[in-house]
């Protein structure tokens, strides 16, 4: 008779991906995960394969509850640009806050951390990328067609443009002990939109 699981493997993934979202890939061992999670390493291996796999499906999670907050955000009922700016007003302001600022953007820590040199990796970092590329290139053909970006601007380039910062917000705020660095590349980007 097969042994029923004695863990939730729902709870059990949310947990490692708090993990290693707070300290990353190389520096969470399996040791650590089976601490963390409160799971024996057979039933952790056998649940949810290697360390690296277990680190794709938190890396697709973290991605499955981002991507519907994102879309609502930007493709919301009425204006669009005001969306688009309040969005990158508020990657810059979490990038410097206290409560966000050291544990980042599990999206941008991963690309940074192992995007060079994992392939697997890479694909969840490019659809993620695309995926927010998308949804800005969207807002602002709105934005556009809706009278709120001049007809010359390109919604392709300022997306490309937006999802560059965006991303450049999360490393500088980690880095950077001054918050205004962030707050006044954001607002000197916004100035294209105008």
């Amino acid at each position: 008779m097969a042994r029923t699981k004695e863990f939730d493997p729902d709870a059990a993934l949310q947990a490692a991906l708090e993990l290693f979202w707070r300290r990353g890939y190389e520096a969470t061992s399996m040791a650590d995960l089976v601490e963390h999670l409160g799971i024996g390493r057979a039933s952790l291996y056998a649940t949810f394969g290697s360390k690296h796999e277990l680190y794709l499906k938190a890396l697709d999670r973290y991605g499955q509850a981002q991507n519907p907050r994102l879309t609502r955000e930007l493709s919301g009922p009425g204006p669009a640009l005001p969306a688009v700016r309040e969005l990158v007003r508020r990657f810059a302001a979490e990038a410097t806050a206290e409560a966000t600022r050291d544990q980042g953007c599990l999206v941008t820590n991963t690309a940074v951390e192992l995007a060079p040199h994992d392939r697997d990796v890479t694909r969840r970092v490019e659809h993620s990328w695309d995926t927010l590329e998308t949804l800005l290139h969207s807002a602002l053909v709105r934005a556009r067609a809706q009278g709120e970006l001049a007809g010359d601007r390109d919604p392709q380039a300022l997306a490309r443009m937006l999802l560059v910062l965006l991303q450049g917000l999360r490393v500088v705020g980690r880095a950077s002990a001054d918050p205004a660095r962030a707050r006044d590349a954001a607002e000197a980007a916004l100035t294209l939109l105008d």
